[in-house]
This record gives structure tokens, C-alpha cells and sequence, in this order.
């Protein structure tokens, strides 16, 4: 059994909520817009879900074997890291993430055939820049473009996607609703890089928070809560969004109480509560879709 609990775990399964999000958001939209399939939806999101499970199975083992991720790293402090312990071998790890791939491209295709070829084009976007993010040659996370990236695969790639599964076509307004989720998610990141600047540094790679510095780093990070939900509230009363998403501004509380941590110590698991916010966020706009697609 605890072979299966490591693969589990190396999969980092917490991290598909925001997966989750970002296809529902773009399945709601496409659903208000017209015409909704569950089976299409759960196609979608299992085909992401596997891109995101190969994502960050391949990236652990790149951050391995460059020396980024050892037993010290403040991620392998408070989250189960298989691969950095010496539970699974790296071999068989990159062989499992390339199969997690080769799965979810053929469901790629699948949909493809079935809603249009222009799934084609998002889906090659996405599987380059999840390999491309730490593998060689590229190894862009390194180079402080790992943000930028999360940003695009998590707002607007992934819930164009996900509404054109819906729709057979693209939206500017879904598009719009993408990118307050999109920066919300890349700030994850950047939190994580925030805390380990001394230690990337050490390593020899770059990232975002090593160029920024702790302080310009923070506010960065202030900066975009901040326009996340003031877009959220702009876009509910002047559109595209709907007065329903207004109950978005439910998990403030959970915003300024994570602000006044970060502004005061970066926690060990800074990524972790960011991620927290992104959910709760997260959830409630969808939630909000739904409502308005009910009501």
C-alpha cells in the first residue's frame, strides 16, 4: 500500500483543485453562453488533470536531478516529496509522468476530432510549457519566467480550452473572467520563490523573487490580490461577470488574513496558504457561474 501512497502523493493531488477551477470556470461560462455536457466536462477535466499530475511529476524529477530540490529545501519541510526521500526512483518517475502525458494527449485528440482542431494548438501550448518549465534545454522556471507561465496555462490557455470543449469557439469575455483566477494561481509561485530566495540563489537559478527582491516581491504580491478582486468587482457590475460573483469578496478575510502573515514573516508553507486563497476564490466564483446559469 504505501507504494500507491507515494505515487499519490508524488502526483501532489491537493494542487488539481486548481486545475478543477480553471476548466469549471470555462465549462460555466460556456454553459451560460448556450449549451452544457457533463461528459465533455469530465473529459476535459480528466485530461488536464493528467497533463497537471505529468507536470509536476516531471518537474520533481528535473528539480532533482539539477540540485534544486533536496531534503533541505523548505518544501520538503512541511509536504511529502517520494522522489527528493528516496521512495520512488527517479527513472521510474519520469517513465510514469510520460505516460501521464501520452494519456492525456490522447484525450486531447479525442476532443479535438470531436469539438474542433483547434484544441490541438491549446493542447500542444500546454504540454510545451509543462515540459519545457524545468526540463532541459528551456528550464524557464529558472529563468524567472515561471510566473508568466502559470499565469497564461492557468487563466486564459486552460479556460479558453475548456469553453471551446463547451462551445465549438472562443470567448473574449471568458478571457477577461480568466485572468484574476490566472494571477492568483501564479502567485502561488511566486510565493514559494519569495521564501526561497536564499536558497535558489545558492542553487545558481533565477527566479522572479530573486529579481524583485523580498520587499518589491511582497508588493508584487499585495498588488495582485488586489487586482484580482477589484477586477472581480468591476466586472460584476460593469461585465462581463454577474452581480452573483460579487460573492467572491466572501473570502477577503481570508486575503487580508494572509496578507498581514505574509507582510510580517513568510511562512514555511507560503505557497500552500496562497493556494488555500485560490481555492476559496476560486470555488466561490464558480460557484457564482452557476448560479447565474440557474438563475
Amino acid at each position: 500500500m504505501n507504494i500507491y501512497r507515494n505515487w499519490f502523493l508524488a502526483s501532489r493531488p491537493w494542487s488539481f483543485t486548481m486545475t478543477a477551477i480553471s476548466v469549471s470556470v470555462g465549462s460555466a461560462l460556456g454553459a451560460i453562453d448556450g449549451g452544457f455536457s457533463w461528459g465533455l466536462y469530465l473529459i476535459t477535466l480528466l485530461a488536464t488533470v493528467l497533463m497537471h499530475a505529468a507536470t509536476n511529476l516531471i518537474n520533481d524529477y528535473y528539480d532533482v536531478q539539477s540540485g534544486v530540490d533536496t531534503q533541505e529545501v523548505s518544501t520538503a519541510q512541511y509536504r511529502p516529496h517520494p522522489l527528493v526521500e528516496g521512495k520512488l526512483a527517479a527513472g521510474h518517475v519520469k517513465t510514469a509522468a510520460y505516460s501521464l502525458y501520452g494519456l492525456s494527449i490522447l484525450l486531447g485528440i479525442y476532443l479535438a476530432v470531436i469539438r474542433g482542431w483547434a484544441l490541438i494548438w491549446i493542447g500542444l501550448a500546454g504540454a510545451f510549457a509543462s515540459l519545457a518549465y524545468t526540463a532541459p534545454p528551456l528550464k524557464y522556471k529558472y529563468k524567472a519566467l515561471g510566473e508568466i507561465s502559470v499565469f497564461l496555462m492557468w487563466g486564459p490557455l486552460m479556460v479558453a480550452g475548456a469553453y471551446f470543449v463547451q462551445r465549438q469557439g472562443f470567448s473574449l469575455d471568458a478571457f477577461w473572467i480568466s485572468l484574476p483566477f490566472g494571477a492568483l494561481v501564479a502567485l502561488v509561485l511566486l510565493a514559494n520563490n519569495i521564501r526561497d530566495i536564499k536558497h535558489d540563489r545558492d542553487k545558481g537559478i533565477m527566479t522572479l523573487a530573486i529579481v524583485l527582491g523580498q520587499r518589491q516581491g511582497l508588493l508584487l504580491y499585495l498588488i495582485l490580490v488586489v487586482i484580482a478582486y477589484l477586477a472581480v468587482i468591476l466586472m460584476s457590475i460593469f461585465g462581463p461577470l454577474y452581480l452573483w460573483s460579487l460573492i467572491v469578496l466572501l473570502s477577503l478575510p481570508l486575503a487580508f488574513k494572509l496578507l498581514r502573515l505574509m507582510m510580517k514573516q513568510i511562512p514555511a508553507d507560503a505557497d500552500a496558504r496562497t493556494a488555500q486563497l485560490d481555492t476559496a476564490f476560486g470555488v466561490l466564483l464558480v460557484l457564482s457561474l452557476v448560479l447565474e446559469g440557474i438563475f
